[in-house]
């Protein structure tokens, strides 16, 4: 299974239309509140170019991008978590992925009916939040009650559990997302993950502007990012309408458009970046003649857990992972220059891979 981001937010905000973008899915992207009712689901490469410079130098037969997957996910409106607007459905998608992409609408546009009659990035953001808070609420109050009833038996292990509910609770109860309760113990570690909330996936917003503020941005980005830097979170900013038209374009196309708009890069790159940054993804490659291809670890995998992307006999039998930096593979213009000036290094079972390493595995089962 892949890395999945959920890009939610409320109704008419832009979402299916950056999905759209980023998948050129050519999904439904109307004018009106839940146009999307089931998840539609894009499978998205990560463009490095760091993969186009080592197949070039391998003179590689076939080039794989490692991927991830992006989750458009229904509008949800203020109720949600009472069922609003189909809302508890739509909040069993959330719970789902491993991050979430929060759209905030940050353009003015009369054509575009906003859910609540008009453009205020800060209400829109402290909806959605409140809604996933209230969600979480529900969960942890049900899970206290059960836990509480069994302290009363004297278990140490039920007391410790209702214990820490109670501070989940106390936080919840403020507004505030799970995630600012940070647990102190692998006991209580497990049980926040066994309690899936939404509010512990890590957020990213994306600030969806018109196509005159792609440049310079406006008051309401400028608003939405105190408060993200309050949160710890980051703000993308692109539009959305821009970056659709973009993702049609043949890469011909594609550069001359970007070249007059004055951009570098599509800005969906810099939101792909952001997702896999937000998961605490890496990339590392294997490199040949037949494929190069990049391969998505967690940061602090270590090379068995590597090796086991690939295939699951890899990782048992592990022997050691031969290894070069990128700069080091791109410097000597080869793996056998390299090894002749002494940059492969041979790691064993305890090595954490790098980003950007370039690994040879060898094992034996």
């Amino acid at each position: 299974m892949g890395f999945q981001c959920g890009i939610v937010g409320l109704p008419n905000v832009g979402k299916s239309t950056i999905f759209n973008a980023l998948t050129a899915a050519a999904i439904e992207a109307e004018n009106y509140p839940f146009c999307t009712i089931e998840p539609n689901v894009g499978v998205v490469p990560l463009p490095d170019k760091r993969l186009d410079k080592l197949a070039e130098l391998a003179k590689t037969r076939s080039k794989i991008p490692t991927q991830m997957e992006f989750v458009d996910i229904a509008g949800l409106v203020k109720g949600a978590c009472q069922g609003e607007g189909l809302g508890n459905q739509f909040l069993g998608h959330i719970r789902q992925v491993d991050a979430i992409l929060h759209v905030v609408r940050c353009f003015e546009d009369d054509n575009i009916i906003h859910v609540d009659g008009s453009v205020d990035p800060i209400r829109d953001l402290e909806v959605i939040t409140m809604e996933l808070v209230m969600a979480d609420l529900d969960t942890v109050s049900k899970r206290h009650k059960k836990a509480a009833s069994q302290a009363k038996s004297g278990d140490k292990k039920f007391i410790a559990e209702a214990a820490f509910l109670e501070q989940l609770q106390e936080v919840l109860d403020e507004g505030k997302p799970a995630r600012n309760l940070e647990p102190e113990t692998d006991p209580q570690r497990e049980l926040m993950r066994d309690l899936c909330l939404l509010t512990t996936k890590p957020v990213l917003y994306v600030a969806n502007v018109s196509d005159e503020d792609i440049a310079n941005g406006n008051d309401f980005v400028d608003r939405l990012k105190e408060v993200a830097e309050k949160e710890g979170a980051s703000v993308v900013t692109i539009a959305g309408a821009i970056e659709q038209e973009i993702s049609l374009l043949d890469a011909e196309e594609q550069q001359e458009f970007l070249a007059d708009m004055g951009m570098e890069e599509p800005g969906l790159h810099r939101l792909i970046h952001a997702g896999y940054d937000l998961l605490g993804l890496i990339t590392y490659f294997t490199v040949g003649e037949k494929e190069t291809r990049a391969w998505t670890i967690t940061k602090g995998t270590t090379g068995p857990g590597a090796a086991g992307k690939i295939h699951t006999d890899f990782e048992r039998g592990f022997i050691r992972a031969e290894v070069i930096a990128y700069e080091d593979y791109i410097a000597c213009g080869s793996e056998s220059a390299a090894r002749d000036k002494g940059l492969m290094r041979s790691e064993g079972k305890e090595y954490v891979v790098k980003d950007g390493d370039c690994i040879l595995f060898r094992f034996n089962v």
